[in-house]
């Protein structure tokens, strides 16, 4: 029996609030304490790069490959992850079928004048570092300008604030996480923005053989962010999705019913493709 559970997490405050949160579902749902839980921070090759697109270094594997090689060399018991941000196809080894109740999943603009986002100056320009949000915002206003920004949301923030963007789109998960709500400009429901796949949700990974590890994990899995996690990313896989395809995917659950929202823009973002299909639940 192991006396001792180390989670690996990137070291971006957001990141270890994520891994606070696995920890004490874990402690909560098991016999282990605080001191048998460790959180490990691993530095990521997506936290070190920060002035290009992820597409142009590797893809979203940048957040994962690193905490990855520590749980296939045994050097961690659990990955921490945010769902959106890992590649659709699981890495040799592993499994990924653990996920925390889910976050709020849509999107939200933040402005310094709290200016919505159909009352910005024309042409204004709004950071993102994602060619989903891109075109997504453009179909909403076409005159507006995306320019590339990366790096934590405090980071952000500050960009914004000295003035090298009239406003940003973040994720409301990792707003209401780090708990700065009153920043928020304005929130989009999903309809007006499909967000990524896994938005808002926390995965737990593993070895794929490791049984009193999976045991642990089971315990904590909320099924219904589970069914939904797998919907979503279904859709990636489908496409063979990666950083640099333009998709939005969620999932509703409703009594025996899952809805799936899915849009798919092409690489120049004119065109655009949408699915919405109800399934058995």
């Amino acid at each position: 029996m192991k006396n001792k559970i180390t989670i690996g997490s990137r070291g971006s405050k957001l990141a270890l609030i994520y891994a606070q949160n696995a920890k004490d579902k874990i402690i909560q749902n098991s016999n282990f304490n605080d001191e048998d839980v460790v959180i490990k921070e691993i530095t990521t090759k997506g936290d070190q790069v920060q002035d290009v697109r992820l597409s142009e270094v590797g893809g979203k594997g940048l957040f994962s490959t690193n905490i990855e090689k520590e749980l296939q060399d045994k050097k961690i018991d659990i990955a921490v992850h945010a769902l959106k941000d890992m590649p659709a196809i699981e890495t040799d080894g592993l499994r990924t079928d653990t996920f925390l109740k889910r976050n709020d999943p849509r999107e939200i603009l933040i402005t310094k004048d709290k200016k919505k986002l159909k009352e910005l100056i024309a042409n204004a320009v709004i950071g993102t570092s994602s060619y989903r949000r891109e075109f997504q915002i453009k179909k909403i206003r076409t005159d507006l300008h995306c320019k590339l920004i990366r790096g934590n949301v405090d980071t952000r923030i500050k960009k914004l604030n000295d003035g090298l963007y009239d406003a940003i789109i973040l994720s409301y998960a990792g707003i209401k996480s780090l708990i700065i709500e009153d920043k928020i400009t304005e929130v989009f429901s999903t309809e007006e923005i499909i967000p990524s796949a896994g938005q808002g949700i926390i995965a737990l990974q593993c070895r794929y053989n490791d049984d009193e590890i999976i045991s642990v994990l089971n315990k904590v899995n909320d099924y219904e962010t589970f069914k939904r996690a797998h919907a979503e990313r279904n859709v990636l896989k489908v496409l063979e999705g990666d950083c640099e395809t333009a998709v939005g995917a969620h999932a509703i659950i409703d009594g025996d019913k899952i809805t799936l929202e899915a849009e798919l823009f092409s690489l120049d973002g004119n065109q655009r493709f949408y699915e919405k299909k109800i399934f058995k639940n």
